[in-house]
């Protein structure tokens, strides 16, 4: 099965770091947040991505042209030849498919637009700037049980604020950051038969808006709820959260060893 990942947005409320790069190449641990999307996919058996490129995709281009060059911790170079061989043995095992979708296409015309490389019945759908510890063994089983069109993972948004456990008005305890207890919001994570395609008219289409509603109507959109961590980067709160979490050795999503 393969991945779509959406990584051709502006990323506009993210100013501070995306405008030298795309959102998906804004670093966590030296690495762009697209590697961690796609590591957490590949510790469980994905590992062929299909990526929607956009707005500056040439440097997402430019980071897997290279990738397995400098993601090798030891390289053997034949100065005389130009050989380069990796001898550490240790490299991701992906196929990765770089698919320019246009600057200004909606969210659905990108999804659109990869359908001669998504032709498989289903496919996996993510987006390219958020992160979390999806079991997708279980998200996956929980698509095939159901036989609805579609599955969006469900996730409980973190807090920006502290919360505040309360006995009668006394505060007995405080709460770092909580998960908000109430509501449900789209985390992304989706997997997608391949006849949801024919619900987007062209490049205008939003995913969520009139594919994701429209399958709602219809009965055809179930949601896995998934109650571990999940974290999007929208703003530079949100980047020095992530990378926080990664530096002090405290990253939840980190699946892989």
């Amino acid at each position: 099965m393969r991945v779509a990942i959406l990584a051709g947005g502006l990323g506009t409320r993210l100013s501070e770091e995306t405008g030298i790069r795309p959102k998906p190449m804004v670093d966590i641990g030296g690495r762009p947040i697209l590697w961690h999307i796609m590591k957490g996919y590949s510790t469980f058996g994905l590992r062929e991505f299909v990526v929607a490129l956009g707005y500056k995709g040439d440097q997402i281009k430019d980071f897997f042209m290279s990738y397995s060059h400098t993601a090798a911790r030891s390289l053997h170079i034949e100065t005389r030849t130009g050989t380069i061989r990796d001898e550490s043995g240790d490299q991701d095992d992906w196929d990765v498919h770089l698919v320019e979708t246009g600057v200004t296409t909606n969210t659905g015309g990108r999804v659109l637009r990869l359908r001669d490389w998504l032709t498989d019945d289903q496919f996996c759908l993510s987006y390219g700037d958020g992160v979390a510890d999806v079991d997708f063994k279980r998200l996956l089983e929980y698509h095939h049980s159901h036989g609805k069109m579609a599955t969006i993972t469900a996730v409980r948004p973190p807090s920006r604020f502290g919360g505040l456990v309360l006995d009668d008005g006394l505060v007995t305890e405080f709460v770092e950051k909580p998960q908000i207890g109430e509501g449900w919001i789209n985390g992304g994570f989706m997997v997608l038969n391949r006849k949801v395609l024919e619900q987007i008219a062209g490049d205008e289409t939003s995913f969520e808006s009139d594919v994701l509603e429209e399958l709602a109507k219809n009965g055809q959109l179930m949601a896995y709820q998934h109650e571990g961590f999940w974290q999007c980067m929208d703003t530079l709160r949100d980047t020095q959260l992530l990378r926080s979490l990664w530096e002090t050795g405290d990253a939840p999503w980190q699946t892989w060893t």
